[in-house]
């Protein structure tokens, strides 16, 4: 486990608003601040499914965890842009499935590194690490996620909600590419984000980024699928958070809420 380069009083900024604190608000948790909540309120009265999204996104994560862990038989999972824990946490899905599941999860908001030395605890059987890093590290987050996962084998790879974080000039493209070049054949990456289809949620994100500390980015669904450039695209596609295989009893309607895209890639 890395250690973070400034102490975590000086790095958590409570006067200012953070997408890991706000996005935690939005989903009714309570590890967040005054700051948090003015601009999380900001947002949910300009675009009140903002919850709803969080909501789906987070519903796509056990999905994809328990697919990856029950179906494609994956054991080892790297969560970059973690966030705070909540119920469902990637360790939590996968070793319910296979307790000797490891998880390495990274992210660079002090308040969620905190959480996770005290929550995310693995079972005796697995192992569970953490990395406080920024995504754009993408060498210091193989080198330090080697420590506990094992490149040779297949390795789930999650990204939700982070790359909508990074501008375009940052080419977040390039950089899953080269998050995904030393994972072995058989690989997935899981990956979702919101997208700009929707002019009040592009008000709403505006008000957000004029407010907060970072910015997000919202984009199109066919530039969010060139996140899986040279991957072998699971069925049922590049969809809706909502409509990638939806839990038994939802249907119709259900699954053409939020404006955002999920898919998981396969390595060839």
């Amino acid at each position: 486990m890395s250690t973070p380069q400034q102490p975590s009083a000086e790095r958590l900024q409570t006067d200012r608003p953070h997408s890991a604190r706000v996005w935690n608000y939005l989903l009714g948790g309570k590890d967040n601040y005054a700051v948090d909540h003015r601009t999380g309120d900001l947002v949910l009265e300009m675009f009140p499914d903002i919850a709803d999204i969080a909501r789906l996104q987070r519903a796509f994560l056990a999905r994809s965890v328990r697919f990856l862990a029950a179906e494609a038989g994956i054991r080892q999972f790297l969560d970059i842009g973690a966030g705070l824990p909540t119920a469902d946490n990637t360790h939590e899905v996968a070793q319910r499935t296979a307790p000797e599941s490891r998880i390495v999860y990274v992210d660079n908001d002090p308040l969620v590194l905190a959480h996770a030395r005290a929550l995310l605890t693995s079972t005796p059987e697995g192992a569970c690490a953490y990395i406080d890093a920024d995504v754009k590290n993408v060498d210091m987050i193989l080198e330090e996620a080697a420590k506990t996962l094992d490149f040779s084998r297949p390795v789930g790879l999650t990204m939700l909600g982070i790359m909508g974080q990074l501008p375009d000039e940052d080419d977040p493209w390039s950089l899953v590419d080269r998050l995904t070049a030393p994972l072995a054949p058989g690989s997935h990456l899981a990956l979702s984000d919101g997208t700009d289809t929707s002019d009040t949620l592009n008000q709403a994100i505006s008000a957000y980024n004029a407010n907060s500390a970072g910015s997000y980015h919202l984009r199109s669904p066919d530039r969010i699928a060139d996140f899986f450039h040279g991957l072998e695209i699971v069925e049922p596609g590049i969809v809706r958070t909502s409509a990638w295989r939806p839990d038994p009893g939802v249907e119709g309607a259900d699954i053409l809420r939020g404006h955002a895209v999920c898919g998981v890639g396969r390595k060839p």
